[in-house]
C-alpha cells in the first residue's frame, strides 16, 4: 500500500505504513560519521549530459560551474569562463539532472526522527520534501529553518484543516464551523505556514467532511494572509466545488470516477494551478532489487513481497491514471508528490507517470521545477545559474527509460556531495 491511499487509513494504520521509515529514523538516529567533503571555493563539472529541469533538450557534453553552493554558470564543455584554480569534474558519460521535490510527505513531528527522514530523501535523490499538514508542535518549523548535512530541505504546511474524523489522528485541526476555519487559517498563518492544507473528504461516508461554506472560508482566510491552499480531495464534484470557492493546488487527483469536460473547462480557466497526482498503487508486481543495498536483509525482503498483483488496486489505480493522462493532455501543470513517508517512493511514482502517458521529460518537469514551483522554492527545481546546486548524477539516461533515475552514481545538495555511503552503512548496520 503505498501513496494516495494512505490518506485513507487510520491512524494506527498510519503508523504501520510508515514504520519502516520511523523505526530506521528513531532507533538509529546518529550524526552521520565522514560527512560529505566541503567543496572547493568553485568547482566545474563536465562532460555530463545535462537535463537542465525546465523541458528543454539535454545539453550534451555540459559543463556548469558551481561556487558557494549554487550554479553559477551553464553550458557546453569548452564555452564557459572557467576561472583560474578552479577545481575540475569530469562526468563524461553520465547524465545530470535536478535534485527531485517532492511536494507531498507526511513527516515525523519529532527532530532525530525528521532529520534521519530528511536524510533517507537525501540519499535517494530528494532535494526539497513538503510535510502536507499534519505537523504538529514546533519542530517541523525549527528544521526548515536548518541547513543539516546530507539532508534534503524541508517545507511545512502545519496543521491542515478537515471536518471532524473520529477515530483517525487529530494532527489537523477538525473544523466544526466558519469562525474556526478562519481561526486555524490565522493560526498558522503566524507560524508562517509553506501553504494551507485542507481535507475535503467523508473517509466513504464515514465522516462529515468540510462543508462547502468551511472550505470557503478557509480559501478566503488564506488568501487575505498571502498564503495558498491545497486541497485533498476524492470525488470529482468536491474537486470542482473546491475549484469554484477559488483552490490553488490540487494534492490528490480526482479518485471516483473519469474527470469530465467541464473540470478539464474549470481547470484551464485557473493557469496557475498545479495538480499533485499522488497516484495510489498500481497493482502490479515490481522489482525493487535497486533498493537491496540501502536496506538492512529483513526490510528490503519485506517491502519485496509487499509488491503483488491485485486487480483491486489496479481498478482504483486507472481511474486516477486516466484522470492524469486528461490534465496532462489538457496542458495542466502536474507536479511530483508522493503522500506518506516512504523515502524512495519519488522513483516508483515517476515510473507510474509515466505508464500515465507522460514522457519522461514530462515527468522529470513534474519533479523538479514544477514540484519547487508549487512549493514556491524559487532556488531549487532546475539547473540554472543562481539556483541551489542540488543534482543527481545518474549513470544512465532517464529520458530514455524514467527508471533510471534510479540509477545514482552521486547525490549534490548546496553543493556538497551527499555521503551516500555513511548513510547506507548507518542504515545496513543498524539491523
Amino acid at each position: 500500500m503505498r501513496r494516495a491511499t494512505l490518506e485513507s487509513r487510520t491512524a494506527t494504520d498510519i503508523l504501520g505504513v510508515l514504520s519502516l521509515t520511523l523505526v530506521l529514523a528513531t532507533v538509529y538516529f546518529m550524526p552521520v560519521a565522514g560527512e560529505a567533503q566541503q567543496p572547493a571555493a568553485v568547482t566545474v563539472y563536465e562532460g555530463a549530459r545535462l537535463i537542465t529541469g525546465d523541458g528543454s533538450a539535454p545539453i550534451a557534453d555540459a559543463a556548469f560551474l558551481v561556487e558557494n553552493g549554487r550554479f553559477t554558470a551553464v553550458g557546453r564543455k569548452g564555452q564557459l569562463k572557467v576561472p583560474a584554480g578552479t577545481a575540475h569534474v569530469d562526468l563524461t558519460g553520465k547524465t545530470v539532472m535536478p535534485a527531485i521535490v517532492d511536494a507531498h510527505k507526511h513527516l515525523a513531528v519529532t527532530r532525530d526522527a525528521l532529520v534521519d527522514q530528511l536524510q533517507h530523501f537525501a540519499y535517494y535523490g530528494i532535494g526539497v520534501a513538503m510535510s502536507m499538514g499534519q505537523d504538529t508542535g514546533d519542530v517541523a518549523f525549527q528544521v526548515r529553518a536548518e541547513t543539516i548535512p546530507n539532508a534534503a530541505r524541508s517545507r511545512t504546511a502545519g496543521r491542515g484543516l478537515t471536518g471532524p474524523e473520529p477515530g483517525r489522528t487529530q494532527a489537523p485541526f477538525w473544523i466544526h464551523n466558519e469562525a474556526e476555519a478562519r481561526k486555524a487559517v490565522q493560526d498558522m498563518a503566524a507560524k508562517k505556514v509553506d501553504l494551507i492544507k485542507i481535507w475535503v473528504d467523508d473517509r466513504d461516508h464515514t465522516v462529515t467532511k468540510l462543508s462547502p461554506e468551511q472550505y470557503r472560508a478557509v480559501i478566503d482566510e488564506a488568501h487575505k494572509n498571502n498564503l495558498r491552499v491545497i486541497a485533498h480531495i476524492f470525488t470529482l464534484e468536491d474537486a470542482k466545488g473546491v475549484l469554484r470557492a477559488g483552490v490553488d493546488a490540487f494534492a490528490h487527483g480526482v479518485r471516483d470516477m473519469d474527470i469530465d469536460d467541464e473540470f478539464l473547462k474549470m481547470m484551464k480557466a485557473k493557469p496557475n494551478m498545479i495538480v499533485d497526482p499522488n497516484l495510489p498503487d498500481r497493482g502490479v508486481r515490481v522489482d525493487r532489487s535497486w533498493l537491496r543495498e540501502s536496506l538492512p536483509a529483513a526490510e528490503f525482503a519485506k517491502i519485496q513481497a509487499d509488491s503483488k498483483d491485485d486487480p483491486k488496486a489496479q481498478q482504483f489505480f486507472g481511474i486516477q491514471s486516466r484522470n492524469l493522462a486528461k490534465l496532462n493532455s489538457a496542458g495542466i501543470k502536474i507536479a511530483l508528490g508522493t503522500d506518506g513517508g516512504i523515502p524512495w517512493a519519488a522513483h516508483e511514482e515517476m515510473a507510474d507517470m509515466v505508464a500515465s502517458g507522460m514522457t519522461p521529460a514530462q515527468v522529470i518537469v513534474a519533479s523538479t521545477r514544477n514540484a519547487a514551483d508549487l512549493l514556491q522554492v524559487a532556488d531549487a527545481g532546475m539547473v540554472a545559474s543562481g539556483k541551489s546546486a542540488d543534482f543527481l548524477v545518474l549513470d544512465a539516461n532517464p529520458l530514455d527509460d524514467i527508471t533510471n533515475t534510479r540509477r545514482i552514481s552521486s547525490v549534490y545538495l548546496r553543493g556538497s556531495q551527499v555521503d551516500r555511503a555513511a548513510l547506507r552503512s548507518r542504515w545496513t548496520a543498524a539491523r
